[in-house]
């Protein structure tokens, strides 16, 4: 049961950008000025205090004994004993799942899975960042499909249906509550998968902006850049399209306007609610648009050290992005002016670059490392990250074609 529902557009705060260009769409087409565009989205309850639908939200979806998948830090935050009263509240039965861990890993899903079978449940919830949202995407999975989580890797592999499922998330980045994406690390090859599909776009998701105000700093910084590149990464993906565009370009402008407020003033309601935006319209984005090489790169880091997957995105980000100038210049300039950056009759590789240095700084506000190597990546690991790169579904929509010479370089230029 998937409602796609009307988006509308919300730039408050940001500087006016100029008519976009047509752009390149890598699908079938009517003809050269008629794009044909899908458009996938769950539907989307947004604003403070939304976190009240959640049992209106999963009755809808047909739940009695819905699961929860969440971890011991939202537990600790309360956020877990509100969601399970408002269920109660409306006669449901939940079931908590708290066994998931950063990066969320094959053995916790499968675990999940037999927990899921034994208690007889059947609507899945996610509260709490990616990771909840990726295993409880895993565990529907293998609810519907049965195998192992790990044979799911690649694009449309998923072919029977799954169980509803109902997302609501607590970071400001991920996107996942809105995605088509699923993310697993593989712990017996210390990589991460992809697993992607239309059949992963969750049936509702809710954004409550008050969950995000008991992030810790740390993971606060992570999801915001997590969201800047989703919307950089989408807006120049050879899958881009006009409806995304608008979304990643929004997402843009709100992270660089809005993410040193939430880390510097925590409580400062707007800030969070142009942050919460942010990662929902790059999620949009991102999972219409698809990826690219920085994704491809940073799944490979974090399945091999367990690592935050938005502080590697912030390291690797700058880097990819003047390597991409090279074959989209113009898309470029679009995105450094959304960022606030005047680039006005600038070549588009000028314009990345400044927008690279940008980029850089605000990881450099945020505490994020400069390289690789301050997150434990050694000279020695990169011939195979950047063998498992290639291996990458969001490699395919990169705007620059890669070899494995070409990742291994822009990994030692990380390092």
């Amino acid at each position: 049961m998937t409602t796609t529902v009307r988006e509308e557009s919300v730039t408050d705060g940001l500087p006016p950008r100029p008519p976009a260009q047509r752009p390149h769409v890598a699908t079938e087409q009517a003809s050269a000025a008629d794009p044909l565009v899908k458009f996938h989205a769950p539907e989307i309850v947004f604003g403070p205090g939304s976190l009240g639908e959640a049992g209106f939200a999963a009755g809808r979806l047909g739940a009695r004994r819905p699961f929860v998948v969440t971890d011991p830090g939202i537990v600790e935050a309360g956020w877990v004993d509100e969601l399970v009263g408002l269920l109660r509240d409306v006669r449901l039965e939940p079931v908590v799942w708290t066994d998931v861990t950063p990066n969320p890993k094959d053995h916790e899903i499968r675990a999940a899975h037999r927990r899921y079978v034994e208690t007889g449940s059947d609507v899945i919830i996610a509260i709490g960042g990616g990771s909840c949202i990726d295993a409880a995407k895993g565990l529907a999975i293998l609810s519907g499909n049965g195998g192992d989580i790990l044979d799911f890797a690649g694009v449309d592999q998923v072919v029977d249906p799954i169980p509803p499922l109902l997302m609501i998330p607590s970071t400001s980045g991920t996107g996942a509550d809105v995605s088509q994406f699923c993310i697993v690390t593989d712990t017996e090859r210390s990589v991460k998968i992809t697993i992607l599909g239309r059949a992963l776009v969750p049936d509702i998701s809710i954004t409550d902006p008050r969950l995000l105000v008991t992030m810790p700093d740390w993971l606060n910084a992570a999801t915001g850049l997590d969201a800047l590149t989703h919307g950089i990464e989408s807006f120049v993906s050879l899958a881009h399209n006009p409806l995304a565009d608008t979304h990643a370009l929004n997402a843009v402008g709100l992270v660089t306007h809005h993410l040193r407020t939430t880390m510097t003033s925590p409580a400062e309601e707007l800030a969070r609610s142009k942050m919460a935006q942010a990662s929902l319209q790059a999620g949009l984005a991102f999972t219409n648009a698809i990826l690219g090489a920085t994704h491809a790169m940073s799944h490979q880091v974090g399945g091999l050290l367990d690592a935050p997957h938005g502080v590697i995105n912030g390291v690797l980000l700058p880097h990819v992005i003047r390597y991409n100038a090279r074959s989209t210049p113009d898309r470029f300039l679009d995105l450094a002016r959304v960022a606030g950056l005047s680039v006005e009759g600038m070549p588009g590789d000028e314009a990345a670059d400044l927008l690279a240095d940008h980029v850089r700084r605000l990881a450099d506000d945020i505490g994020v490392p400069k390289g690789l190597r301050a997150l434990g990546v050694c000279e020695a690991d990169l011939a195979r990250l950047a063998s498992t790169t290639l291996e990458d579904a969001c490699l395919a929509t990169n705007p620059r074609s890669a070899s494995a010479t070409d990742m291994e370089r822009l990994f030692r230029e990380a390092l």
